[in-house]
């Protein structure tokens, strides 16, 4: 094995870990047979993305990369489908994509080299789950911003985490739609009949967390910033009636982690310059 393919191990470990245990739930619970081949296929092609992708080398190119997604997750207020006055959800053919978990992880993983931008960025994602209105993008905004100021210290993005955990109280009260079994509050449901697959399910989370926030070849930035939104998608799925990510059925997370993994890969070099920068604001 190669060492460009062995520095990739620990972000596919990372996405195959929580991924796989939760294929393991939907089998032992019961859940239908094209819940568990959809989780499959998103797994395959999600390792792929973790294993092969790399962020665009021009700066120009990363920042239409960033618009693009951007404006990608304001497409379900023109595309619908809306369910109870929400719209959260990218139509694909049969499939609907959950925007947030799709697409914010590999926002993140890109705006580490655009300083400057990242809170306007984070501020335009809120601005989205305002008006779709999406507590749990929110939250997970909030969470990578802890992460993000962690590291750079900026202000701008301590006056995220505060804009931000507001705005994901009003979304959590405004937008609430039926609980979707095996989607949402999946440890909860775990726990009700298996206190073993429960904490398999949440140790997987645990390992997946540690690996991106240590293992990972990535600025500590960008390792931060993810780490985070896992930890806000997370709990907000255990105090409401929202996905499951990585461990519940659900293309989108696995997808939009996969992206973001394999986007935030960086060579050793490239990613002590980035550091360097990040400790001297």
């Amino acid at each position: 094995m190669g060492r460009g393919m062995r520095s990739r191990l620990p972000a596919l470990f990372a996405l195959a870990l929580p991924t796989s245990a939760g294929l393991a739930y939907l089998y032992f619970a019961g859940a239908p047979q094209r819940f568990i081949l959809v989780n499959a296929a998103a797994l395959a092609i999600g390792l792929l993305f973790a294993g092969l992708l790399r962020a665009p080398a021009s700066m120009q190119v990363r920042r239409i990369v960033i618009i693009v997604m951007l404006a990608a997750l304001f497409l379900p207020l023109v595309t619908g489908p809306t369910i109870d006055g929400v719209n959260r959800w990218l139509p694909l053919g049969p499939f609907q994509l959950h925007s947030g978990s799709l697409l914010l992880p590999p926002i993140l993983a890109l705006m580490t080299h655009h300083r400057n931008s990242m809170a306007p960025i984070l501020l335009a994602c809120i601005f989205a789950g305002l008006l779709q209105p999406d507590a749990a993008i929110g939250f997970a905004i909030v969470f990578a911003a802890v992460g993000l100021h962690d590291v750079t210290r900026d202000w701008r993005l301590g006056l995220v985490c505060i804009l931000g955990f507001v705005a994901a109280l009003v979304m959590a009260v405004r937008g609430n739609p039926p609980p979707q079994e095996f989607v949402e509050r999946v440890l909860v449901s775990a726990g009700s009949f298996s206190l073993a697959m429960m904490s398999a399910l949440f140790l997987s989370l645990v390992a997946c967390s540690f690996l991106i926030l240590r293992a990972i070849p990535a600025p500590r930035s960008t390792r931060f910033a993810l780490a985070g939104s896992l930890f806000g998608f997370t709990i907000l799925s255990l105090m409401n009636n929202y996905p499951s990510v990585l461990i519940g059925y659900g293309a989108a997370p696995i997808l939009g982690y996969g992206l973001a993994l394999g986007l935030a890969h960086t060579a050793r070099d490239e990613e002590d310059e980035i550091d360097k920068v990040s400790a001297s604001r």
